[in-house]
């Protein structure tokens, strides 16, 4: 049996309007997930296939980390898909700091984090103090490497161009052309 905890106000999302996204999840991963809507902590019995049962934590934290359902449950769709997550706050120096930090990833209008999603092909969320992606290795790779950059301090122009890059080059990996239109 394995235990996570996940913030309160993501208990809701997790269960789903009558329990339909906890069934859904139990369903899919093959667990019995029991959530203790008091502190957070869910815990998670494997009942069926085994890898299955492996990836239910990472979908549970993938929705604690502010992710949609569907987002989270399409890690049991593809055996290379992954989640992982960017700790803002150890990057900042600072609570000012921290929500600046935020609001760079974020961009105006959530335009930054639209660009990491549409030129990495991952989900792309920014909750609490994290940073969380979900997608393919490679897309995981340059939506962290994006994050790193901004975080490091990266004018934001240098880093839709190193997206702009690593996605011509997928492309061209893939036998395809990548044209930028004008935004």
């Amino acid at each position: 049996m394995k235990h996570v905890k996940i913030p309160q106000d993501r208990i809701g999302t997790l269960i789903g309007e009558g329990g339909e996204t906890l069934r859904r999840i139990e369903q899919t991963a093959e667990v019995d997930l029991d959530v203790n809507s008091q502190d957070g902590s869910v815990a998670i019995e494997r009942t069926g296939d085994p890898v299955r049962g492996m990836q239910a934590p990472e979908v549970v934290r993938a929705i604690g980390r502010g992710f949609d359902p569907d987002a989270a449950l399409s890690i049991l769709e593809d055996d290379m898909r992954m989640f992982e997550t960017i700790d803002i706050e150890r990057a900042a120096r600072n609570d000012n700091d921290l929500r600046r930090k935020k609001g760079r990833l974020i961009g105006e209008d959530g335009r930054t984090r639209e660009l990491m999603e549409e030129l990495t092909g991952a989900d792309v969320v920014i909750y609490g103090s994290t940073f969380g992606v979900i997608g393919q290795p490679k897309e995981v790779d340059i939506a962290r490497s994006a994050a790193e950059m901004i975080l490091d301090g990266a004018p934001h122009g240098a880093v839709y161009s190193f997206l702009e890059r690593k996605r011509a080059e997928e492309l061209k990996q893939q036998g395809m052309e990548y044209h930028e239109f004008p935004g």
